[in-house]
């Protein structure tokens, strides 16, 4: 008995206790190993990435209007119409983002294409006012005027940035979720703490924007002030990068929109089908893991049964 015990003890781990149970991989595409990827070791980068963006972002957009009046020479009501239509945007291309990563890249490749995108919008943003030609001809530190082409580079940087956040902002919270293995209890209660993290990232990152940053585009100059979101936007893309090695990614599980559709087509026609009290009968795969690629098995529920199956309700 005493030596089937030691037999045990020196028997290597199985293989379901060395890998994730969540379907995630690693930067190679082979299944992530529990130890070596994921938890707080990759967080780290993924909160620095968020801090520093939403530095950039709220440093470059709190005085934006301003910009808009003093070194455009555009009128309030053009300033303000042209701020909301750029916010607006920004919110939208989110739209975008998140479908590409769910569908078809995954949220590593999302984040670090679009980071990309928002470094170059940042950057030729500093430039349009910063550097002679591009930045609009001033009499007076709030007296400039700016030609066509110097007002079209802005505009192009700042949509070049609309279209960068668009990308991260719907990805990164839920990459980060991604780095706990919801299977494993330990890891599932920490999950909850990396989100009290993450807001607080956003909060950094916001105050010194708001308080700073702003200061330095009032006192110091635009192109400073524009210059260092654009660096700290540079640092969260390099943060980003650092753990590549670390992360664990979820793979694209194809368009979500075929699978709406597929399930209204499937609810239609089987709408006469009497739905067995007992959730084993209902047909399922075997597997752990969804057959859909890239995405989670979810549990039988009698919720939004009333969509599909009507009943009389009495008010």
């Amino acid at each position: 008995m005493a030596e089937d015990d030691m037999l045990a003890k020196a028997a290597p781990p199985e293989e379901k206790d060395e890998y994730t149970k969540d379907g995630t991989v690693d930067f190679r595409g082979n299944p992530a190993k529990r130890n070596a990827t994921g938890t707080w070791k990759a967080c780290p980068f993924i909160l620095g990435n968020e801090c520093c963006e939403r530095l950039a972002y709220y440093g470059m957009s709190s005085n934006l209007v301003i910009y808009f009046k003093t070194q455009l020479n555009q009128t309030s009501a053009v300033a303000a119409k042209n701020n909301s239509n750029w916010g607006g945007t920004c919110y939208l291309t989110p739209l975008l983002g998140a479908f590409l990563a769910d569908a078809y890249l995954g949220r590593y490749k999302t984040i670090a294409s679009f980071s990309i995108i928002y470094v170059i919008g940042m950057t030729l943003l500093t430039m349009s006012a910063s550097v002679p030609g591009m930045k609009p001809t001033c009499v007076s530190k709030d007296d400039c005027h700016a030609n066509g082409g110097q007002t079209a580079a802005t505009f192009i940087a700042l949509y070049l940035i609309a279209l960068g956040t668009g990308g991260i902002k719907p990805c990164v919270s839920s990459y980060g979720a991604d780095q706990f293995d919801d299977d494993d209890e330990v890891e599932k209660k920490h999950k909850a703490s990396f989100f009290n993290w993450f807001y607080f990232s956003i909060n950094v990152g916001a105050l010194i924007a708001s308080s700073v940053l702003v200061w330095i585009q009032d006192n110091v100059g635009w192109g400073w002030g524009f210059g260092v979101p654009a660096v700290a936007m540079a640092i969260a893309v390099l943060s980003f990068f650092s753990g590549t090695r670390l992360y664990r990614n979820q793979k694209p599980g194809g368009s979500p929109v075929t699978r709406i559709i597929q399930v209204v087509v499937a609810s239609v026609r089987k709408y006469k089908v009497k739905v067995p009290a007992d959730k084993s009968l209902l047909y399922e795969t075997a597997d752990a893991e969804s057959s859909i690629q890239g995405s989670r098995k979810l549990d039988h529920t009698n919720e939004f049964r009333l969509v599909f199956k009507p009943k009389k309700l009495y008010l």
